[in-house]
Protein backbone atom coordinates (compact mmCIF):
# COMPACT_ATOMS: atom_id res chain seq x y z
CA UNK A 1 0.00 0.00 0.00
CA UNK A 2 1.11 3.45 -1.33
CA UNK A 3 1.97 5.63 1.94
CA UNK A 4 0.81 9.34 1.08
CA UNK A 5 -0.37 12.37 3.27
CA UNK A 6 0.73 14.39 6.12
CA UNK A 7 2.62 13.30 9.37
CA UNK A 8 2.11 15.38 12.44
CA UNK A 9 5.73 14.72 14.18
CA UNK A 10 6.33 15.59 17.61
CA UNK A 11 9.89 15.94 16.83
CA UNK A 12 12.34 15.70 20.56
CA UNK A 13 15.47 18.22 20.71
CA UNK A 14 18.50 16.78 19.27
CA UNK A 15 17.64 15.60 15.93
CA UNK A 16 17.59 17.94 13.12
CA UNK A 17 14.42 18.23 10.73
CA UNK A 18 15.97 16.94 8.67
CA UNK A 19 17.17 13.61 10.40
CA UNK A 20 13.22 13.38 10.70
CA UNK A 21 13.04 13.28 6.76
CA UNK A 22 14.88 10.75 6.73
CA UNK A 23 13.66 8.71 9.33
CA UNK A 24 10.14 9.25 7.32
CA UNK A 25 11.28 8.22 4.24
CA UNK A 26 13.13 4.71 6.02
CA UNK A 27 9.56 3.78 7.58
CA UNK A 28 7.42 4.89 4.26
CA UNK A 29 9.85 3.51 1.61
CA UNK A 30 8.86 6.44 -0.69
CA UNK A 31 11.30 9.23 -1.49
CA UNK A 32 9.22 12.30 -1.92
CA UNK A 33 9.69 13.40 2.09
CA UNK A 34 10.01 16.97 2.84
CA UNK A 35 9.41 18.71 6.26
CA UNK A 36 7.20 22.24 6.20
CA UNK A 37 9.50 24.49 7.68
CA UNK A 38 12.99 23.85 9.52
CA UNK A 39 12.92 23.23 13.39
CA UNK A 40 16.06 23.86 15.27
CA UNK A 41 17.74 20.43 16.67
CA UNK A 42 17.82 22.00 19.97
CA UNK A 43 13.86 22.54 19.57
CA UNK A 44 10.86 19.82 20.30
CA UNK A 45 7.35 19.89 19.23
CA UNK A 46 5.70 20.04 16.01
CA UNK A 47 6.69 19.52 12.42
CA UNK A 48 4.47 18.59 9.79
CA UNK A 49 5.83 15.90 7.19
CA UNK A 50 4.81 15.37 3.61
CA UNK A 51 4.63 12.06 2.03
CA UNK A 52 4.41 11.69 -1.47
CA UNK A 53 2.13 13.77 -3.42
CA UNK A 54 1.41 15.36 -0.53
CA UNK A 55 4.85 16.65 -1.02
CA UNK A 56 3.36 19.49 -3.01
CA UNK A 57 1.40 21.14 -0.36
CA UNK A 58 4.64 22.53 1.67
CA UNK A 59 4.57 25.68 0.83
CA UNK A 60 1.09 26.55 1.81
CA UNK A 61 1.97 24.92 5.29
CA UNK A 62 5.35 27.27 5.17
CA UNK A 63 2.61 30.00 5.16
CA UNK A 64 1.30 29.07 8.44
CA UNK A 65 1.20 31.02 11.39
CA UNK A 66 3.20 28.86 14.32
CA UNK A 67 3.16 29.12 18.32
CA UNK A 68 5.66 28.00 20.46
CA UNK A 69 6.32 27.84 24.18
CA UNK A 70 9.73 29.48 24.72
CA UNK A 71 12.68 30.48 27.52
CA UNK A 72 14.53 33.22 27.85
CA UNK A 73 17.22 33.02 30.16
CA UNK A 74 18.31 36.69 31.22
CA UNK A 75 21.66 38.20 32.00
CA UNK A 76 23.99 36.27 29.29
CA UNK A 77 23.51 36.73 25.88
CA UNK A 78 25.60 34.25 23.22
CA UNK A 79 26.44 34.70 19.59
CA UNK A 80 23.44 32.07 18.46
CA UNK A 81 21.22 33.88 20.42
CA UNK A 82 20.29 30.36 21.73
CA UNK A 83 21.85 27.77 24.53
CA UNK A 84 24.47 26.45 21.84
CA UNK A 85 26.12 29.22 21.18
CA UNK A 86 29.13 30.82 23.58
CA UNK A 87 28.67 33.85 25.80
CA UNK A 88 29.38 36.99 24.05
CA UNK A 89 28.13 39.52 27.12
CA UNK A 90 26.89 39.33 30.72
CA UNK A 91 25.26 41.95 32.30
CA UNK A 92 23.23 42.48 35.69
CA UNK A 93 19.47 41.30 35.82
CA UNK A 94 17.39 44.61 37.39
CA UNK A 95 14.47 43.10 39.85
CA UNK A 96 11.57 42.33 37.18
CA UNK A 97 7.85 41.83 38.35
CA UNK A 98 4.80 40.08 36.54
CA UNK A 99 3.75 43.97 35.41
CA UNK A 100 7.12 44.67 34.43
CA UNK A 101 7.69 42.37 31.94
CA UNK A 102 4.13 41.86 30.61
CA UNK A 103 3.81 45.17 29.82
CA UNK A 104 7.49 44.65 27.73
CA UNK A 105 5.74 41.46 25.88
CA UNK A 106 3.01 43.79 25.17
CA UNK A 107 5.14 45.99 22.99
CA UNK A 108 5.95 43.30 20.00
CA UNK A 109 2.44 42.66 19.47
CA UNK A 110 1.63 43.38 15.89
CA UNK A 111 3.84 44.22 12.90
CA UNK A 112 7.02 44.22 14.18
CA UNK A 113 10.59 44.62 11.89
CA UNK A 114 12.89 41.94 12.53
CA UNK A 115 16.82 41.34 11.57
CA UNK A 116 17.62 37.46 11.46
CA UNK A 117 20.22 36.32 13.11
CA UNK A 118 23.68 35.32 11.67
CA UNK A 119 23.05 31.83 13.13
CA UNK A 120 19.92 31.57 10.34
CA UNK A 121 19.46 29.69 7.08
CA UNK A 122 18.64 32.99 5.52
CA UNK A 123 21.06 33.19 2.51
CA UNK A 124 23.54 35.98 1.68
CA UNK A 125 25.50 35.98 -1.71
CA UNK A 126 24.42 32.43 -2.31
CA UNK A 127 25.34 30.90 0.97
CA UNK A 128 23.44 30.72 4.24
CA UNK A 129 23.77 33.47 6.80
CA UNK A 130 24.97 30.06 9.44
CA UNK A 131 27.89 29.51 7.21
CA UNK A 132 29.51 32.94 6.94
CA UNK A 133 28.51 32.94 10.87
CA UNK A 134 30.91 29.69 11.46
CA UNK A 135 34.15 31.31 9.51
CA UNK A 136 33.60 34.41 11.26
CA UNK A 137 32.11 36.69 8.77
CA UNK A 138 29.20 38.96 9.43
CA UNK A 139 27.32 40.60 7.12
CA UNK A 140 24.06 43.45 7.07
CA UNK A 141 20.92 41.55 7.09
CA UNK A 142 17.75 43.39 5.99
CA UNK A 143 14.93 43.74 8.34
CA UNK A 144 11.99 42.15 7.65
CA UNK A 145 8.41 42.85 8.61
CA UNK A 146 6.90 39.78 11.00
CA UNK A 147 3.44 39.77 12.81
CA UNK A 148 3.04 38.86 16.45
CA UNK A 149 -0.32 37.66 17.98
CA UNK A 150 0.04 36.55 21.44
CA UNK A 151 2.58 36.71 23.22
CA UNK A 152 1.43 35.57 27.43
CA UNK A 153 3.75 35.35 30.62
CA UNK A 154 3.23 31.90 31.85
CA UNK A 155 6.23 32.33 34.43
CA UNK A 156 9.06 34.14 35.96
CA UNK A 157 11.18 33.46 38.71
CA UNK A 158 15.30 34.81 38.97
CA UNK A 159 17.08 35.09 35.64
CA UNK A 160 13.86 33.42 33.85
CA UNK A 161 10.88 34.31 31.79
CA UNK A 162 8.72 31.57 29.88
CA UNK A 163 6.29 32.52 27.39
CA UNK A 164 3.69 31.51 24.90
CA UNK A 165 3.75 33.31 21.48
CA UNK A 166 1.95 32.81 18.46
CA UNK A 167 3.57 34.24 15.05
CA UNK A 168 3.69 34.73 11.54
CA UNK A 169 5.57 33.32 9.18
CA UNK A 170 9.48 33.78 9.18
CA UNK A 171 9.51 34.95 12.98
CA UNK A 172 12.79 34.20 14.94
CA UNK A 173 11.91 33.21 18.57
CA UNK A 174 15.83 33.52 19.47
CA UNK A 175 15.64 37.57 18.06
CA UNK A 176 12.27 37.96 20.18
CA UNK A 177 14.15 36.67 23.35
CA UNK A 178 17.34 39.03 23.03
CA UNK A 179 14.65 41.75 22.06
CA UNK A 180 12.81 41.48 25.42
CA UNK A 181 15.80 41.10 27.11
CA UNK A 182 17.15 44.33 25.86
CA UNK A 183 14.27 46.18 26.80
CA UNK A 184 14.22 44.66 30.35
CA UNK A 185 17.20 46.38 30.49
CA UNK A 186 19.69 43.24 30.53
CA UNK A 187 20.60 40.83 27.88
CA UNK A 188 19.67 37.11 27.51
CA UNK A 189 19.18 33.94 24.69
CA UNK A 190 16.61 31.34 24.32
CA UNK A 191 16.96 28.78 26.41
CA UNK A 192 14.53 25.63 25.52
CA UNK A 193 11.91 26.18 22.64
CA UNK A 194 8.26 23.64 22.11
CA UNK A 195 6.67 24.45 18.96
CA UNK A 196 2.70 23.74 20.19
CA UNK A 197 0.88 24.58 16.64
CA UNK A 198 1.93 25.03 13.09
CA UNK A 199 -2.09 25.84 11.90
CA UNK A 200 -3.89 23.31 12.33
CA UNK A 201 -1.26 20.98 13.13
CA UNK A 202 -1.16 20.99 17.50
CA UNK A 203 1.32 19.22 19.39
CA UNK A 204 -1.43 17.11 21.34
CA UNK A 205 -2.60 14.94 17.94
CA UNK A 206 1.31 14.82 17.31
CA UNK A 207 3.20 11.65 16.75
CA UNK A 208 6.98 11.00 18.25
CA UNK A 209 9.46 9.17 16.21
CA UNK A 210 9.25 6.03 18.91
CA UNK A 211 5.39 6.20 18.20
CA UNK A 212 5.68 6.11 14.56
CA UNK A 213 8.27 2.98 14.97
CA UNK A 214 5.81 1.27 16.92
CA UNK A 215 3.01 2.30 14.76
CA UNK A 216 5.20 1.14 11.04
CA UNK A 217 6.27 -2.23 12.63
CA UNK A 218 2.57 -3.20 13.39
CA UNK A 219 2.33 -2.16 9.80
CA UNK A 220 -0.42 1.08 11.04
CA UNK A 221 1.92 3.82 10.18
CA UNK A 222 -0.77 4.75 7.74
CA UNK A 223 -3.45 5.26 10.59
CA UNK A 224 -1.62 8.60 11.33
CA UNK A 225 -1.40 10.28 7.44
CA UNK A 226 -3.91 13.01 7.36
CA UNK A 227 -5.18 14.26 4.01
CA UNK A 228 -3.39 16.49 1.73
CA UNK A 229 -6.50 18.81 2.25
CA UNK A 230 -5.77 19.25 6.16
CA UNK A 231 -3.02 21.96 5.22
CA UNK A 232 -5.43 23.64 3.27
CA UNK A 233 -8.84 24.37 5.09
CA UNK A 234 -7.91 27.94 5.35
CA UNK A 235 -8.64 28.06 1.83
CA UNK A 236 -12.43 28.41 0.43
CA UNK A 237 -13.88 24.95 -0.98
CA UNK A 238 -15.41 24.64 -4.37
CA UNK A 239 -17.47 21.43 -5.95
CA UNK A 240 -17.43 20.49 -9.24
CA UNK A 241 -19.11 17.76 -11.34
CA UNK A 242 -17.57 14.93 -13.52
CA UNK A 243 -16.85 17.35 -16.32
CA UNK A 244 -15.40 20.35 -14.72
CA UNK A 245 -13.25 17.80 -12.08
CA UNK A 246 -12.38 15.82 -15.69
CA UNK A 247 -11.01 19.25 -17.19
CA UNK A 248 -9.54 20.73 -13.64
CA UNK A 249 -7.63 17.34 -13.54
CA UNK A 250 -5.96 18.04 -16.89
CA UNK A 251 -4.61 21.12 -16.25
CA UNK A 252 -7.93 23.33 -17.74
CA UNK A 253 -9.87 26.31 -16.51
CA UNK A 254 -13.60 25.72 -15.76
CA UNK A 255 -16.06 28.66 -15.66
CA UNK A 256 -16.77 29.66 -12.11
CA UNK A 257 -18.94 32.25 -9.84
CA UNK A 258 -17.50 35.28 -8.72
CA UNK A 259 -14.85 34.81 -6.04
CA UNK A 260 -12.21 37.54 -5.20
CA UNK A 261 -9.97 38.06 -7.89
CA UNK A 262 -6.87 35.86 -7.71
CA UNK A 263 -7.96 33.84 -4.72
CA UNK A 264 -6.93 30.40 -3.78
CA UNK A 265 -9.60 27.72 -3.32
CA UNK A 266 -9.89 23.83 -2.71
CA UNK A 267 -11.64 22.16 -5.45
CA UNK A 268 -13.35 18.81 -4.66
CA UNK A 269 -15.08 16.58 -7.09
CA UNK A 270 -18.60 16.04 -6.12
CA UNK A 271 -18.50 12.35 -4.26
CA UNK A 272 -15.71 14.52 -1.44
CA UNK A 273 -12.68 13.51 -3.61
CA UNK A 274 -10.08 16.26 -3.46
CA UNK A 275 -8.55 17.13 -6.50
CA UNK A 276 -6.39 20.13 -6.80
CA UNK A 277 -5.85 23.88 -5.64
CA UNK A 278 -7.32 26.23 -8.03
CA UNK A 279 -6.75 30.32 -8.70
CA UNK A 280 -9.96 32.35 -9.41
CA UNK A 281 -9.15 34.76 -12.28
CA UNK A 282 -11.48 35.93 -15.09
CA UNK A 283 -14.34 34.54 -14.11
CA UNK A 284 -12.36 31.14 -14.04
CA UNK A 285 -10.49 28.48 -11.55
CA UNK A 286 -7.17 27.71 -13.41
CA UNK A 287 -5.81 24.82 -11.47
CA UNK A 288 -2.40 25.69 -9.83
CA UNK A 289 -1.53 22.23 -8.10
CA UNK A 290 -2.98 18.66 -9.06
CA UNK A 291 -3.32 16.51 -6.51
CA UNK A 292 -5.01 13.62 -7.20
CA UNK A 293 -7.19 12.78 -10.45
CA UNK A 294 -11.25 12.92 -10.32
CA UNK A 295 -11.54 8.88 -11.01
Amino acid sequence: MRLEGIVNVNKHPGPTSHDVVRHLRRLTGEKRVGHTGTLDPSAAGVLPVCVGRATRAAEYVLQMDKSYRAEITLGAATDTEDASGRITAEKDVPPLDEHTVSGVLSQFLGPVWQCPPMYSAVRSKGLRLYELARRGEYVAREARLISIYRLQLLELSAGRIVFDVTCSRGTYVRTLCVSIAEKLGTCGHLSSLLRSAVGPFLLAKAYTVKELDTLAANGRLGEVLLPVDTALQHLPACILKTDSAAMITTGRPVPAEKLPENSLCRLYHESGHFLAVARYSGNQLHPEKVFWTAD
